[in-house]
């Protein structure tokens, strides 16, 4: 029997991913090549492609896996997606953790069922899915992120996978180690950084983190990665870090004609992974044969690669959109427009009349400065034009 919300149309829980397909929810079609695609079930919706169409009535109440036949004469598998093909169709405004970097986070991190993790950088949401699912209903996460769009877009994508029956999380904007020197010590189990220089919060991470506890990074330059071990190193307060990349490689198989993909995911990132000591213990000093000229001159960062990848406003504007069309399919089973969408367009109808207002009074700033002919309390309030 499904467990029904009275305000969600959906069954809660791992009901949620039972059952016939329902309207709201979304689907992944795939065709005979092995394409994918990602589809919002709505009762008056229609799928076109070059493989076939088909109204979305037509698979409404059919069971998972079925075989659909277009009126084109194609077929097309249908399956709800796995989180693997989800993390990489949904909306997003930051790149996403790919799936076998999150996977060995969740691994090596020792996220286990009841942990209490914090995590920064949230990105689109793609990493706090996995979290979420490993530490259970009796854990908790807490997300850290700067850009408020950011955040907005991931909590739409979380809770679109996740529905009303969300694990334990706090999603907080700001500064991560305000966040950490907020908490008591000693109470975070692990800190996972996806950051442009994790190693700002070595400190503030070591002050949340039991004794035993987990620090894991997510970077993606060996510059990065060098400078944050050394980092860790210098503060004598984690164990000796140890740092890898995964690498997927997909095989093509057919009969005896079985050979590796001419594609692979090769380098996404870098993990370094490091441990909380005791109080008052010294890490221990590894025997190791040093490296001709490591550490013969002192070690220059270049700062200059540290800045952060710029993404249009115009891209964020339409991903929000989105994430707020998505979340009316998924409630009102329709493609009309309803309380999320309307009160999106009213946001961002808000936020360009704001930015209008900031344009203008930035020209007008630098007139006075060249002419001085306008006094400088002078405003003029665009909010009502």
């Amino acid at each position: 029997m499904w467990i029904v919300n009275n305000d969600y149309p959906h069954p809660l829980g791992a009901e949620r991913r039972r059952g016939p397909f329902r309207a709201g929810e979304r689907v992944q079609l795939t065709d005979k090549k092995g394409r994918k695609y990602t589809v919002m079930l709505s009762q008056e919706g229609f799928f076109q492609s070059q493989k076939g169409s088909f109204r979305h009535s037509e698979l409404i109440g059919k069971p998972e896996g079925t075989v659909l036949e277009t009126a084109d004469g194609h077929y097309l598998l249908a399956l709800r997606p796995l989180v693997t093909d989800y993390v990489l169709s949904m909306p997003r405004g930051a790149t996403v953790v790919y799936p076998k970097d999150a996977g060995q986070i969740i691994h090596q991190a020792d996220i286990f069922p009841g942990a209490k993790v914090v995590e920064a950088g949230l990105g689109s949401g793609a990493l706090a899915l996995s979290l979420l699912a490993a530490i259970g209903p009796h854990g908790h996460l807490t997300s850290v992120e700067r850009r408020a769009e950011f955040a907005e877009i991931a909590v739409a994508n979380v809770e679109s996978w996740y529905g009303k029956d969300m694990p334990p999380w706090d999603v907080r904007l700001g500064d991560l180690a305000e966040v950490l020197m907020a908490l008591p010590a000693g109470s975070i189990d692990r800190v996972v950084l996806d950051m442009l220089a994790p190693w700002e919060n070595i400190f503030p991470a070591a002050q949340a983190l039991t004794p035993g506890g987990v620090i894991i990074a997510y970077v993606a330059t060996t510059t990065q990665m060098s400078r944050f071990v050394e980092e860790l190193r210098d503060s004598e307060l984690f164990t000796e870090p140890e740092a890898n990349e995964t690498l997927l490689r997909t095989w093509h198989l057919d009969g005896l004609a079985v050979r590796p993909d001419h594609r692979m995911v090769a380098h996404t990132g870098f993990l370094v992974v490091a441990r909380r000591l005791a109080p008052g213990s010294q890490p221990l000093e590894m025997k190791k044969r040093p490296a001709p000229a490591a550490h013969s001159q002192p070690l220059a960062w270049e700062d200059s690669e540290l800045a952060e990848r710029p993404i249009s406003e115009k891209k964020l504007r339409k991903v929000r959109r989105d994430v707020a069309r998505r979340a009316d399919v998924e409630n009102t089973g329709t493609t009309q427009a309803n309380a999320r969408q309307e009160q999106m367009n009213l946001q961002l109808e808000l936020e360009a009349k704001a930015r209008n207002q900031e344009r203008y009074l930035q020209r007008r700033r630098e007139r006075e400065g060249l002419v001085g002919s306008v006094k400088p309390d002078e405003q003029l309030d665009l909010a009502d034009s």
